[in-house]
């Protein structure tokens, strides 16, 4: 297993998370030695979503305002449809998203996450998977689209939904672990 000590990464997550992606991501890094830090737009704490229901909270180390990409070596974006839906509305959540491709450090999303990647214009000929439900989102918004469990393209890291999370968690710590990617871009 890699070891990512003194690797800082930053969950961006609001209200209406799907819970199992952004528990099992946050414990994969966490157990590969990671500082991780869940990043939302108000201070407190963010209610995850599962089974069609509203499920545990969780507590927000900082507000969007408080962060910027330099504190950190990656970004991971957990799914659900209300999350991604309300963060790509937030310009300063979208900024923060697009910062870490204009430093080519690795993101991850995950479900309906990739919506975030959509808004902050960083889908062109880049190779993705998502939730089936928006692959039209992620064709128009320029992305090579493919219907595989996990897709990693030069440090951008996707996958489908909550059953692929094994594969998108051992792809998450590997691209944390080698770093920035050049040609992880806009």
């Amino acid at each position: 297993m890699e070891n990512l000590n003194k690797k800082t990464v930053a969950i961006l997550a609001t209200n209406g998370f799907e819970e199992s992606e952004l528990r099992e991501p946050k414990k994969a890094l966490e157990n590969a030695g990671a500082d991780v830090h869940i990043v939302s737009l108000e201070s407190g704490e963010i209610k995850g979503w599962s089974d069609g229901n509203w499920s545990n909270s969780y507590k927000v180390d900082k507000t969007i305002n408080e962060v910027s990409q330099s504190d950190y070596n990656a970004l991971m974006l957990p799914g659900g449809q209300i999350n991604p839906d309300i963060l790509r509305k937030d310009k300063n959540a979208v900024k923060f998203v697009k910062s870490f491709f204009e430093n080519h450090k690795p993101v991850a999303a995950i479900c309906h996450a990739p919506w975030l990647l959509a808004e902050a214009d960083v889908l062109k000929d880049r190779k993705v998977t998502s939730y089936a439900s928006i692959k039209t989102d992620m064709i128009n918004a320029g992305a090579n689209w493919v219907d595989e469990e996990v897709v990693v393209d030069s440090g951008l890291v996707t996958s489908r939904s909550p059953e692929d999370l094994p594969a998108f968690n051992a792809k998450l710590v590997e691209e944390v672990y080698e770093g920035k990617h050049e040609e992880q871009t806009v």
